[in-house]
């Protein structure tokens, strides 16, 4: 079917521009809507693909136990109080909140309500998000290419390491890139038309995903605002009008909540985590905001100078450190990106394949600078977000190129494209020297090969032009594909999570891709639920597994790099109350025995049957209690959360059965609260042990008139 004016581009709308002379690229003139024209196999192979996609990501899902349990545990108290759900609490009694806001904690705690605590009704919804992101992906593309095009989009997106990783992980930022995805998908759909419901829809898909990340929403808010104001085919004045009720739709999809939170009264809420003066706009514009940029970050631990995820500079992306996550096709989607948009230089203004380049492509650039040059923290797993920009950019540029392969620039640039895809997955996968070794000569060679082919292929009959493209797909796609098996074979614990095997100058630890290589991760009991798989060690490394495969075993990686030392409370007695803040129990969980279980769970009557310094040590015996902990500090142990002087109202009063000791972590900095408390508890309660865990019993005092 075609047609001289797309449905996208009004003949009458004001503002629209005659195209130049030119012979128009053959997908210009398709209309990609109703899908009649379709052939047969197009829908089955849709829904094909997201069945697989399903299947794939849940595959062995459950190996990661409670994964992140500063999250399960917000989603564990939000299944059993409202206002814990709504507020984002660690914890039923709400002394405290998660460092962000609640809406990724909203789906896993109403799996968790339905379903029981567990490890796959917290994460299941994870992969229902990674389906649906490749569902928009899906539709986005196919509203203006190929079908051809929307399935590379889709197989793309499943197949980066990152994606794998997260959209089987409890963190928000699976939440924020199906978010995402649907705000650029909505403008896309507003531009066709000009229609102000679908900029407003993607208004508040931004502002939904504010109540996920914050201002990391916002970052592709300029390139969304622009490519409207510029190429909707529509006026001038029009145009801003609906852009300023976009910005409109995007204050009340995501500003209900927080006036909600900053009006309520701050007595009888919990404290907002991760904030220094219990507000979550400071929150917002401090420790969430600016100070990831740069590197200011008030209660944070450590200096800045961009801390994890490499050293600050143009290159991050590509470092040891991140390339492996996200990097194995950016090169070729930056390629492909400038060659469509020179394609389509002389289209309308309003044209709408331009326009999807221009939004996809700008999504992705603005989030790599920012990613790139941020002084604050950042963890390798942040890059998830570009996952969805980079797909259909794949998708969409060889798809346009393909139809234009009898120019010879066009096949030029494909090969181009493949070229330096092969020779960027080279250098990545050599990064890991015991990984595969084989696999990085098959896509260099390989990719070298069908580059070649791809100059040539007018001139070759079906047979071989379709052998050029599979073994350019295979070449394109063997490196991303070999790092998401890894990464689904293995569990994944702790705050900071990598895709992938161990690399030079990086961490992971997948097994090896059909042997060797890799460190497995041993399994930290803060990580998993009763019934999963692993050890129930804390502080144990994880020693590489037996045999061959993809790997094996739960990993949790620390800044470091390989695997994390756990933060079990297995330590000595005494003094480790007051000690400094290490990392083990900062970033991971601790190991709860079933000793200290034991006596946890002997305190009816308690508000909270224990507290502890530091979010994740709390979490963990709260998670294998099923009793609320209070977590002194919040997540860093740094937030002045209670003060001694409630906290020793919550002693008075009964509310707290045991202080918890954790080894190696706890104290949150000489002269904080977290330290006075646990000084004061030191000095004034009984010190009881269970098993190789150290407590303070808060109703024994030492005498009669301590505390």
């Amino acid at each position: 079917m075609t047609s001289t004016t797309t449905p996208h581009e009004p003949a009458a709308a004001s503002g629209t521009q005659p195209a130049a002379p030119h012979r128009k690229p053959p997908f210009l003139n398709r209309v990609r809507r109703g899908r009649p024209e379709d052939p047969r196999w197009v829908r089955p192979a849709f829904l094909a693909t997201l069945v697989v996609i399903g299947a794939l990501y849940t595959w062995n899902l459950t190996s990661s136990g409670y994964a992140n349990s500063f999250y399960s545990a917000a989603v564990q108290a939000g299944s059993e109080s409202w206002k814990a759900f709504f507020f984002g609490s660690l914890d039923a009694s709400n002394a405290i909140t998660v460092d962000k806001p609640p809406a990724s904690l909203w789906p896993m705690s109403l799996s968790v309500r339905l379903l029981g605590l567990n490890s796959f009704a917290i994460l299941f919804p994870e992969v229902l998000m990674a389906v649906a992101t490749a569902g928009v992906l899906y539709a986005a593309v196919r509203r203006r290419f190929s079908a051809g095009a929307g399935l590379i989009t889709m197989a793309v997106f499943a197949l980066t390491p990152v994606a794998a990783l997260m959209f089987r992980f409890n963190n928000p930022d699976a939440a924020l890139a199906l978010l995402m995805a649907a705000a650029v998908y909505c403008t896309l759909r507003a531009l066709e038309r000009a229609q102000t419901k679908w900029l407003m829809w993607a208004g508040a898909a931004i502002g939904l995903a504010f109540l996920v990340k914050t201002l990391q929403a916002f970052l592709i808010l300029p390139v969304l605002a622009l490519v409207y104001l510029v190429l909707a085919p529509t006026s001038v004045r029009k145009r801003i009008g609906q852009v300023l009720l976009g910005g409109l739709a995007v204050v009340l999809a995501g500003g209900w909540w927080v006036a909600i939170v900053e009006l309520w009264p701050a007595s009888s809420r919990p404290y907002i985590g991760g904030s220094q003066t219990n507000s979550f706009l400071e929150l917002t514009f401090g420790y969430n905001g600016l100070g990831r940029l740069n590197g200011e970050e008030t209660g944070s631990v450590g200096g800045g100078g961009g801390r994890g995820g490499g050293e600050v500079g143009w290159d991050r992306m590509f470092t040891s450190t991140v390339g492996g996550q996200i990097s194995w096709l950016i090169p070729a989607a930056l390629i492909l990106l400038l060659a469509a948009i020179w394609l389509l230089r002389r289209a309308p203004r309003t044209d709408t394949a331009r326009s999807a380049f221009l939004l996809w492509g700008g999504a992705m650039l603005i989030t790599m600078v920012v990613f790139s040059f941020m002084q604050g923290i950042f963890h390798e797993y942040y890059t998830v977000a570009l996952a969805p920009y980079i797909a259909p950019l794949i998708g969409m540029g060889a798809s346009v190129l393909w139809e234009e392969r009898a120019r010879a620039w066009a096949s030029l640039t494909l090969a181009g494209a493949l070229t330096a895809t092969a020779a960027w997955g080279y250098v990545l996968l050599n990064q890991s020297a015991d990984y595969v070794p084989w696999l990085k000569w098959l896509v260099l060679i390989g990719g070298l090969t069908a580059a070649l082919g791809l100059v040539f292929v007018t001139r070759l009959g079906r047979p071989l032009t379709l052998g050029v493209l599979g073994l350019g797909a295979v070449a394109a796609l063997a490196g991303p594909t070999a790092y998401t098996l890894s990464t689904l074979d293995v569990g994944h614990t702790g705050s900071i999570v990598t895709a992938g095997p161990a690399v030079a100058g990086g961490r992971g630890g997948g097994g090896g891709f059909g042997g060797g290589g890799g460190a497995g991760g041993g399994t930290r009991a803060g990580g998993v639920p009763p019934g999963t798989q692993g050890q129930q060690g804390g502080g144990q490394t994880g020693q590489p597994p037996a045999g061959g495969g993809f790997g094996g075993g739960t990993r949790g990686q620390a800044p470091g790099g390989g695997t994390e030392q756990g933060g079990g409370t297995g330590g000595g007695t005494g003094g480790g109350a007051g000690g400094g803040g290490a990392m083990g129990g900062l970033l991971d969980g601790a190991a709860v025995s079933d000793e200290a279980k034991q006596l946890l769970e002997d305190s009816d009557g308690f508000t909270w049957s224990a507290a502890a310094v530091g979010a994740q040590n709390a979490a963990s015996y709260q998670l294998a209690t099923g009793d609320p902990v209070m977590a002194i500090g919040g997540f860093n142990g740094t937030d002045p959360s209670p003060t001694l002087a409630q906290f020793q109202q919550y002693v008075e009063e009964g509310q707290i059965h045991y202080f918890i000791v954790a080894g190696g972590f706890g104290g949150g900095g000489d002269g904080g609260t977290a330290a006075e408390i646990s000084t004061w508890i030191q000095e004034n309660f009984t010190e009881v042990t269970a098993g190789t865990s150290t407590f303070y019993d808060l109703t024994q005092p030492v005498s009669p008139t301590a505390g």
